[in-house]
């Protein structure tokens, strides 16, 4: 009888969602949608040296944001709660207890100065630094001994000699470890708090999670987490690691790569849909069936399988990214865009926190100029730059068009045309233009580049009589006059 589809995300609340976090999430997601299954967040807390206070919440934001909607967790509760690891100590200690009693674990007593110690001794003899087990058969005096110097023990689990761990992983075939090269390894620290590896696989186990869907770096766990599966008698889930995400070089990613934004709540500031960034991280070593590339959740969980999961590195491309957001900027409605664009607006001061509503449909239309070429919210600071300074300051490029012969004479009938516009909208400005073209006989790019400059001193941009109806009359008018009084 085949498992139910049971998937979890349990981030560390360490810090802000990072891409690497936020595609594992997103694979276990779409498999559970696609299933019929549960996917459930835990947060996995126990390191509490590095945990950072409203990290959790952060966390729980950017997933929502992604629209991915657990179905428990520690906000909604569940029947296999709690879902924050702190909360499960009790839990831990009668497992842990349970391995000491049966001896396949053990007390610890070694300093942290001789584990050093014992580490440089291996490796000045070419050796893979791993625990000697000095303390594996202590005796009970022996242990008494060292409680009487007051030191407290971690517990170690006793791995098996001898033997070869072997992994039926979904994504990378059959992958082995020999346990002769681990090491006993510590299952709690000395303030009973267990360590990561010992905790997801009691968690993972109670939680009845089928599939545990991540990252490659967390590879070389798993042959611990085997190996306490099977110290307990239970069934492992199916393990499936997902490839490497490379940067833009093809160099394995650090946190401290600059090279790419790394966080979630990063793409979210900026501008971006969450609908595309989601949609790129699905293709981040996932492919689909066919050359399609755009896909909606509902689309990615329709298609998505373990066995399309592709072992081979991803490569996070920057430039894809934001041409694939710009599909979706395309695609949104106008007000989508404008809650997207606005905020970078008010930000870098060129519009006021409180907006009348003449100016909000300024605005608006505005940012309706450049939907089209966003490829996120942010952009529109530096586009729309022209329709905020009250002087134009032309380029080398800019200088040559308008030196051309027939400049003064477009610009002094279209400035006539438009002078004489009650109604300043596009449609009466392409008429306007459309008139100057045919008093002057300058047509293509020696009628449309002189004015286009001319007015916003650009060689390129939206469509001209749009620019120019939101631009306005004034500031228009001023522009052309200066142009030809010098």
């Amino acid at each position: 009888m085949e498992r139910e589809v049971r998937v979890r995300f349990a981030p560390s609340p360490t810090g802000h969602l990072h891409i690497g976090g936020a595609r594992s999430a997103l694979f276990n997601y779409l498999l559970a949608k696609r299933e019929g299954g549960a996917f459930i967040l835990r947060i996995e807390d126990t390191d509490q040296a590095r945990n950072v206070e409203s990290a959790k919440e952060k966390l729980l934001d950017s997933l929502k944001w992604l629209g991915l909607e657990w179905d428990e967790s520690i906000d909604v509760g569940g029947e296999y709660g709690p879902y924050s690891c702190m909360e499960r100590m009790d839990i831990y200690e009668r497992y842990i207890q349970q391995l000491l009693a049966e001896g396949k674990a053990y007390y610890c007593y070694m300093t942290e100065e001789e584990l050093e110690a014992e580490r440089e001794a291996q490796k000045a003899r070419g050796e893979m630094p791993k625990y000697s087990g000095r303390d594996r058969d202590i005796t009970e005096a022996e242990r008494e001994a060292y409680e009487a110097k007051g030191l407290k023990p971690v517990v170690r689990f006793r791995v098996p000699e001898g033997q070869v761990i072997r992994i039926n992983d979904a994504v990378r075939g059959e992958v082995s470890f020999e346990s002769d090269g681990i090491g006993d390894f510590v299952i709690a620290r000395k303030d009973g708090i267990p360590m990561y590896n010992f905790a997801v696989v009691v968690d993972d186990h109670l939680m009845k999670i089928s599939h545990v869907i991540r990252g490659e770096e967390h590879l070389s766990n798993t042959p611990r987490q085997v190996m306490l599966y099977q110290a307990f008698g239970w069934e492992p889930p199916q393990f499936a690691h997902a490839s490497l995400i490379l940067n833009p070089d093809r160099q394995k990613m650090s946190k401290r790569d600059e090279s790419i934004i790394q966080f979630v709540e990063q793409y979210k500031e900026l501008g971006y849909l969450p609908e595309a960034l989601v949609n790129f991280l699905a293709l981040l070593g996932w492919s689909p069936v066919g050359e399609e590339e755009i896909f909606s959740m509902e689309e990615l969980s329709a298609q998505f399988s373990l066995e399309r999961v592709s072992k081979a590195p991803a490569v996070f491309d920057t430039d894809k990214l934001a041409w694939m957001n710009n599909q979706y900027m395309k695609k949104a409605d106008l007000d989508t865009v404008v809650s997207l664009a606005l905020p970078h607006l008010k930000k870098a001061g060129r519009v006021p926190e409180d907006l009348n509503e003449e100016r909000y449909e300024w605005i608006k239309r505005l940012i309706g100029l450049y939907q089209e070429q966003l490829q996120y919210g942010a952009e529109i600071v530096d586009l729309t730059e022209l329709f905020f300074k009250p002087e134009i300051e032309y380029n080398e490029e800019a200088k040559e068009i308008l030196a051309e012969e027939q400049v003064p004479e477009v610009l002094e009938h279209l400035a006539g045309e438009l002078d004489q516009l009650d109604d300043f909208v596009a449609a009466n400005i392409k008429a306007a233009i459309k008139a100057t073209q045919k008093a002057t006989g300058h047509k293509g790019k020696k009628l449309f580049m002189p004015i286009r400059v001319a007015v916003t001193g650009q060689t390129h941009g939206p469509e001209l009589p749009d620019a120019i109806e939101v631009l306005g009359k004034a500031v228009v008018s001023a522009r052309l006059r200066r142009l030809l009084n010098q």
